[in-house]
């Protein structure tokens, strides 16, 4: 794969063409191909120093390939994208910690929790609690509390990432909604550096050479560029619980990509664990669709 098939622009020309689910997975494969690259700019710059340089790279790339005209935006649109920002920043932030600390697998999973509750949330429907019963179960299996062996802070923030990946599922279809092109995009890539950097630029900047900024700018092209760039271009065509559900083929393909790439081999625990968590997703996205086939918008059972 070159360079050049990773520019935003290839990415959204070729995007323009494909199904939104077909881009959700695209986002989904590239999202964790760039977090498997940053835990290489960890012993660098720590995590935070990482999630910033990547969100800077971000900012910087989008800005220069855009070009953005917001003068003639509408100040809620403005304000609706910086909320984003606000929420995609600490979400990284939380993310990198997490990474620091867990396995990709057992990270990834561990925040699904929030695209999970997304899901749950529009289910409309009593019988629709199972799964995040099964979810919480998932859980238990990944973390295995009972062994006294896992890393609580860990856990903490990759639940705390969990709760601004649910957020930002739903801000960035509104976003998405608000905006015809990738200006809000921009915006909310713009603000996130800006919430991360007073966490990560002092741990970044004493450690900067020219072949580290290029490989932190490598690895921010693949996520959040060209993976963010393709989920907003989906969520203007899936609901949002769709787009959560869809999301659970992530923990998979982090516990795939950890095993390729990082050399992280799963326990069964661990693998049941994500078994667990994606059954939960699937399983509340088709209950959804039950409930809203068999009883309309009312949607109780």
């Amino acid at each position: 794969m070159t360079l050049a098939t990773l520019h935003p622009a290839a990415v959204a020309k070729t995007a323009s063409r494909t199904p939104a689910t077909a881009r959700v997975m695209l986002a989904i494969a590239l999202a964790q191909l760039g977090g498997a690259a940053a835990i290489g700019l960890f012993g660098y710059f720590g995590p935070l120093g990482a999630a910033w340089l990547r969100l800077v790279w971000g900012a910087v790339l989008l800005v220069a390939i855009v070009r953005p005209n917001l003068r003639h935006l509408p100040r809620t649109d403005l304000r609706a994208a910086a909320g984003l920002g606000v929420v995609n920043g600490l979400m990284m932030l939380a993310f990198f910690e997490a990474l620091a600390r867990l396995p990709l697998g057992t990270a990834v999973a561990l925040s699904f929790m929030g695209p999970l509750a997304v899901a749950v949330a529009k289910t409309r429907s009593r019988l629709g609690l199972i799964w995040p019963m099964i979810g919480l179960v998932g859980v238990l299996v990944l973390t295995t509390p009972w062994a006294g062996h896992i890393n609580w802070v860990g856990v903490g923030f990759a639940l705390l990432d969990g709760v601004l990946w649910g957020t930002y599922i739903l801000l960035t279809q509104h976003v998405a909604n608000r905006f015809d092109g990738a200006e809000g995009l921009v915006v909310s890539m713009v603000v996130a550096a800006l919430v991360a950097t007073p966490f990560g630029i002092g741990a970044a900047l004493p450690h900067l050479t020219i072949s580290l900024l290029l490989a932190a700018g490598g690895v921010a092209l693949l996520t959040p560029v060209a993976a963010f760039w393709l989920e907003m271009g989906a969520l203007r065509d899936l609901p949002p619980e769709t787009f959560g559900t869809l999301m659970c083929l992530e923990p998979a393909v982090g516990l795939l990509v950890g095993f390729l790439f990082l050399h992280q081999v799963p326990t069964a625990m661990q693998g049941l664990g994500v078994v667990l968590v994606i059954a939960a997703a699937y399983g509340a996205e088709r209950h959804r669709r039950f409930i809203d086939v068999r009883y309309g918008a009312s949607g109780l059972a």
